[in-house]
């Protein structure tokens, strides 16, 4: 195994691809000035690439038996093979390391690496990541590892999932199981991906897994997640040093879609739920004021000692802006997605693309939580992209989201902001969630029949950001 000593090493065999031509470019358009220690690299997660998952004693995941739920995703597939990441992640990190990517974050499959989610450790789940990682080193990539993007093991799920307070002590049985295997090579650890989103989209609205329903599921949801952060973190320190131990959180500022005072007031609610209840908990040991007597009946004062854990990085996953109007029909506190402004530019999922969007979150955590170090760790765009041709794919709407939203970090660091590097969603085009693989957001195309990989303009042009 390649030991983390042997990694500058590493970074001489590099193969470099040719630099996106700036001449690609409309004359004036204005390319991104970073830092020279930006970190740039490229994101994925487990069950969105990975595939095999009935190889190598992987257990049962939530999204294995709620994809085989009728009606539940969109084109009706599934990650059972998805990119096949698991038999091709070789030529994965190749793409990463010739693009000059310099950190690539993915996501550890719990149900791989403890198949029943608690007592006996799955060591061929982990001799994947084994090789994953001393790939990553030895082509010179950074790996940033995620233990928990939203793949519970089924056979915890049964037991009550994260409605049952004791996943926190399970989750930190896992990440000391993990780290102990792979924490001589791996610096940087994400203990969750988007609590907020897992909490709201799997556990009040259940159109993802593990498909549950109700306020007070979403409550319950977030709480252990939050209980489960913390704990983690604190198992983790008291165990190995010389880790960076952080968390992943979805954040957006929000809006009332209109000037209707009832809009304003469901705004207040949505913001509380999507972002105060991640990050008043984490750096303010509290839940916001609007929703304290909802997370009361579950909070019991020993929590925040646990949740309350200093970080060394956040990690903050960028899409745009939420524009909310009152809705008292829908289940997350009478707030709901409202129109979007005219002229609103958007993707093929519908979201907004509004990079300034990034600048007034990153304002928010520099004004409001002390500014700690960020990461963007996901930003990107779905795209109805064309076919392949010429070796490549024509996403120049993807290259130029990127480019702006590359403006946009550029200018959080000129307006103080702790920014310290920015990875793209996706490296690959991959399974969308509920809207299966019929979305793409890969910055290289992947052919779901055959598994081919074809790079697209917009890895040519993180290539161009990343190689200077």
């Amino acid at each position: 195994m390649i030991r983390r000593r042997d990694f500058l090493a590493a970074t001489a065999a590099v193969a470099a691809l040719p630099l996106l031509p700036r001449g690609a470019f409309a004359a004036g358009e204005q390319m991104p000035v970073l830092p020279k220690d930006f970190l740039i690299g490229a994101s994925t997660s487990a069950y969105q690439i990975e595939g095999a998952v009935n190889v190598d004693g992987r257990g049962a995941s939530i999204w294995d038996v709620f994809c085989r739920q009728p009606g539940r995703i969109a084109d009706g597939t599934n990650g059972d093979v998805a990119c096949d990441h698991y038999h091709r992640f070789s030529e994965d990190v190749d793409l990463l390391a010739n693009g000059g990517l310099a950190a690539y974050r993915f996501s550890i499959a719990w149900p791989r690496v403890m198949p029943e989610g608690t007592g006996a450790v799955n060591a061929a789940g982990l001799d994947f990541y084994d090789r994953l990682v001393d790939r990553l080193l030895a082509k010179g990539v950074e790996p940033w590892a995620c233990l928990y993007h939203w793949d519970l093991p089924q056979a915890l799920d049964a037991a009550g999932g994260w409605h049952n307070r004791d996943i926190a002590l399970w989750f930190a049985d896992y990440a000391r199981a993990t780290t102990a295997r792979l924490g001589d090579r791996v610096k940087h650890w994400a203990m969750l991906n988007e609590p907020s989103v897992h909490a709201i989209f799997g556990h009040a609205y259940g159109n993802h897994a593990p498909g549950r329903t109700g306020w007070q599921s979403f409550i319950k949801a977030q709480h252990h997640q939050n209980l489960a952060q913390g704990t983690a973190i604190r198992a983790l320190r008291a165990e190995r040093s010389g880790l960076d131990l952080g968390t992943v959180l979805s954040l957006q500022p929000v809006h009332p879609a209109s000037e209707r005072r009832e809009d304003a007031e469901a705004a207040t609610r949505f913001d509380a739920a999507w972002n105060g209840a991640n990050l008043d908990p984490l750096f303010h040991g509290r839940y916001p004021d609007v929703l304290g007597a909802d997370f009361e009946p579950v909070v019991r004062a020993e929590d925040w000692a646990n949740i309350q854990q200093k970080i060394d990085f956040l990690g903050v996953n960028y899409y745009g802006r939420a524009h909310i109007v009152a809705d008292p029909n829908n289940v997350l506190a009478g707030a709901g997605f409202g129109p979007l402004p005219p002229n609103m530019p958007t993707t093929a999922m519908g979201w907004p693309v509004e990079p300034d969007g990034m600048v007034e979150i990153l304002g928010r955590l520099r004004d409001q939580y002390g500014n700690p170090p960020v990461y963007i760790t996901e930003n990107g765009a779905c795209y109805d992209d064309p076919a392949p041709a010429g070796g490549t794919v024509a996403d120049a709407p993807r290259v130029e989201f990127l480019r702006q939203h590359l403006l946009a970090a550029e200018r959080a660091i000129k307006e103080g902001c702790a920014l310290k590097g920015y990875f793209a969603w996706s490296l690959l085009d991959n399974f969308e969630w509920a809207e299966g693989l019929r979305r793409r957001f890969g910055i290289v195309h992947v052919d779901f029949a055959t598994g081919t990989r074809t790079p697209k303009a917009s890895y040519a042009f993180l290539s161009s950001v990343a190689k200077g």
